[in-house]
């Protein structure tokens, strides 16, 4: 752990100018002329509560981004970074797309359409448990049509996944109806092609989809469908594999030794706020904000905001249980030797203030 709070977990913070709103540009990055080397941006956009930050943290095989079972956990977009031989990934976990209720709503919105914009893959994942509704529709869209245009790219939906989420939770026929529905949404955009098992990886035949089915798609053109377990990580190598097909010659973004380009203040806040998303009842969640107020490293204080005096009490728990509990599950996440010391405050109606919003650095 790095003593200097803005410090990313492993990275230059001169390469965030690097690519557009990804931190791309047209002189960023670096080849070090080691022979044809390939990099890329990949989003992962899904509604709220879907397996996206799980999924990310699978691909990687460590920890960047935080989970729970609570919707709209993911408030920032968090790029982490996969390096193999000869190429490097820049995965984009983003908030989920929902009917905002807040300013804090909106903002999470304005990022996935941030994200969108000039990417190489976008990973559209879906929920095998729930039904297919408008907010899947929507993703869909939005995500087809930030494939379909762009700037010196193929003009066709090659670079769209569309992947369906815990099949280790679902039926066979669940699977098969999420994948079936979300075709059924792209078949109208150009190039989608059609829908076919070739185009699927082992995860989705092993759920009793047959090539009697009668489905075909055009080889190399249009959408490929995916069923996954992000928990589980069944399938999410025949993902990846799909991903790196897809990225195009490109520089080295990013050093060998970087995973994420959160700084290590906002992680620790966001370590302490998922600890709490897993203790506090359910009108809670989207009043808690943590930040972090003072760093003299080992010592860190983090501040936790809710909206109104009577949350201070669920939040601190009877004789502090609660915090306590926080502050030891947080710890063990951190080097040997942190002190992290947790304060509950009160800052009304903190999701409808921008100024807020943009302190907690959302």
């Amino acid at each position: 752990m790095d003593t200097n709070p803005d410090q990313t977990t492993g990275h230059d913070d001169g390469a965030s100018s690097d690519r557009s709103a990804h931190g791309r540009g047209a002189t960023g990055g670096e080849n070090r002329g080691e022979g044809s080397f390939r990099s890329g941006f990949v989003a992962v956009v899904g509604r709220p509560n879907v397996g996206k930050s799980t999924l990310v943290n699978q691909i990687l095989g460590t920890k960047v981004t935080i989970t729970s079972r609570r919707p709209n956990t993911t408030r920032r977009s968090v790029r982490g970074v996969l390096h193999r031989p000869g190429v490097q990934v820049v995965l984009v976990d983003t908030p989920g797309l929902h009917r905002p209720r807040s300013a804090l709503g909106r903002r999470l919105n304005e990022q996935v359409v941030e994200a969108l914009y000039d990417l190489d893959v976008v990973v559209a994942m879906l929920d095998a448990t729930a039904s297919l509704g408008p907010g899947d529709r929507l993703v869909l869209e939005r995500a087809a049509a930030s494939c379909a245009s762009g700037s010196n790219r193929e003009r066709d939906l090659r670079r769209l996944l569309v992947v369906v989420n815990k099949v280790d939770r679902a039926t066979s026929a669940e699977v098969l109806a999420q994948l079936s529905a979300a075709h059924e949404v792209l078949e109208g955009v150009k190039n989608v092609g059609t829908l076919d098992v070739s185009g699927m990886n082992d995860e989705v035949l092993r759920h009793g989809v047959s090539h009697e089915d009668g489905l075909e798609r055009e080889q190399d053109r249009g959408v490929e469908y995916f069923a996954v377990s992000a928990r589980s990580g069944r399938g999410v190598d025949e993902l990846l594999e799909a991903v790196l097909e897809r990225l195009p010659e490109g520089p080295r973004y990013f050093p060998d030794d970087m995973v994420s380009d959160v700084p290590e203040a906002f992680w620790v806040a966001e370590l302490v706020r998922e600890q709490l998303l897993a203790r506090v009842r359910d009108e809670l969640p989207h009043s808690i904000a943590c930040r972090v107020s003072e760093w003299e490293w080992p010592r860190v204080r983090v501040e936790i905001v809710v909206e109104r005096e009577s949350q201070k009490g669920i939040v601190i728990g009877r004789g502090g249980e609660v915090l306590k509990a926080v502050g030891t599950a947080v710890r063990e996440q951190l080097p040997p030797g942190a002190f992290v010391e947790l304060y509950v405050c009160v800052e009304k109606h903190w999701q409808e203030n921008p100024e807020a919003i943009e302190r907690f650095g959302y």
